[in-house]
């Protein structure tokens, strides 16, 4: 190795090594990096008394007629949502596709807000039909890849009537059978977090449950949902959310924005309350943050403004959809909340040209970059693994295949993950 330093030897070296240990070692448990699977782009929110087996092909099958009816070609549908008609005809097929073969990504069977509060005894026999019918579905392998519940929130007026229902549907799912799973996809939504006291109280919730159904320890995963000021921001002054991520114990799947509790609990009128309102992308990019390097996915809210009615207001939806899809896309929130079979389309059409429009540039920019060969943008590791993102996304949700991403960046799959998942410890 030629000349060695005079005075950074192995002995100090090792020194530093030693003191530095502990804190290595907390920094790779507390930021792991990403999980290495598949994120939803969206989820879908059905109440517990609609849902049935059936409910994801009959979603599909509305969201293909709402087309048909509203914007039967690609002329049309790119005049619908103000998209580049470009784009649109090249994924229009792809779009139509993905409608019939799986269109819902991510499901949960909501009984909070979508459900309300009809007695004891009505939520009980939903908490059972919904089992059975939740796992009727992934038994016929027509279960969505990502399947859970929203449960009551853990407030006090709330906590046992959320609880009950959570325990319902997981000895539902299990069936009092020693060698029976949960769906691999299975995670529950906790709304309504306020302190880092209900995300410990989850855990032990998960623990006792995975106990008395002999899961694996970990089994069971949640979500917090970020809709009240004080998930955001503590009495303390710090941001409450970074601590529940971390207070989860690796057990926190994602954060989930809530777009109108929040709003509402921040004094916005009815009228403004919105995904792009500021004190939303306040909000979410304190999420963001929190969030960086945990694992820990990230999703938007939804809009409330539904594709119903004539063709006039279908569109004026669908415009109004397409666009904050894109804006969640463009700012790094790759998932979101839709409430309505027909927003199913703008879903995905917006999503899909948002991976397609870059798959040019970011395939170009990673071929560059992994052959070392000239190009007009130097990027460094980071970077590569954000263009690696673009195009594994892109072909998680079908925008993209794996044969045009082979063929304009020389990489398969495997080297495209890699890539992608490269970790920084």
């Amino acid at each position: 190795m030629g000349q060695q330093p005079a005075g950074l030897d192995e002995t100090f070296l090792s020194e530093l090594d030693q003191r530095l240990a502990v804190a290595d070692a907390a920094l790779m448990a507390d930021y792991p990096g990403d999980q290495g699977t598949r994120q939803p782009v969206h989820t879908v929110y059905i109440p517990a008394d609609a849902y049935g087996a059936g409910a994801v092909a009959a979603w599909g099958g509305a969201a293909r007629e709402a087309l048909d009816r509203h914007a039967p070609d690609a002329e049309a549908l790119a005049e619908a949502t103000g998209l580049d008609p470009a784009m649109v005809a090249a994924v229009h097929a792809l779009v139509r596709d993905k409608l019939a073969r799986e269109p819902v990504e991510d499901l949960r069977i909501d009984f909070e807000d979508g459900y309300g509060s009809p007695g004891d005894e009505a939520e009980d026999a939903a908490a059972a039909a919904a089992a059975a019918a939740l796992a009727k579905s992934v038994t016929a392998g027509a279960a969505p890849p990502f399947v859970g519940i929203r449960f009551k929130s853990l407030e006090p007026a709330t906590r046992r009537r959320g609880l009950r229902t959570l325990d319902l549907v997981v000895s539902g799912l299990l069936n009092g059978s020693a060698d029976a799973a949960l769906p691999p996809g299975f995670v529950v939504t906790l709304p309504k977090v306020s302190g880092v006291d209900q995300v410990e109280a989850m855990v032990m919730v998960c623990e006792r449950l995975e106990s008395a159904h002999g899961l694996p320890a970990g089994r069971l995963r949640f979500e917090i949902q970020v809709e009240t000021p004080q998930a955001v921001l503590g009495s303390d002054g710090t941001a409450t959310v970074a601590r529940m991520i971390h207070a989860a114990g690796g057990r926190c799947a994602a954060l989930h924005y809530g777009t109108y509790d929040y709003s509402a609990a921040l004094g916005v009128t009815a009228a403004y309350q919105s995904m792009e309102h500021p004190v939303a992308d306040h909000a979410k990019a304190v999420m963001q943050l929190a969030a960086a390097g945990t694992g820990v996915r990230l999703s938007d809210g939804s809009t409330n403004v539904l594709p119903v009615g004539d063709r006039a207001a279908v569109h004026t939806a669908w415009r109004l959809h397409a666009r904050l899809v894109r804006r969640s896309l463009e700012r790094g929130y790759y998932q979101g909340w839709d409430m309505h079979p027909a927003q199913l389309p703008t879903r995905f059409l917006a999503t899909y040209v948002f991976f397609r429009e870059g798959l040019p540039s970011a395939a170009a920019r990673l071929r560059a970059y992994v052959e070392r060969s000239g190009s007009g943008v130097l990027d460094e590791p980071a970077t590569a693994q954000a263009l690696a993102g673009h195009l594994v996304r892109g072909l998680d949700c079908g925008a993209i295949d794996v044969a045009e991403v082979e063929q304009l960046t020389g990489l398969d799959r495997a080297g495209l993950d890699r890539l992608y998942r490269r970790r920084t410890g």
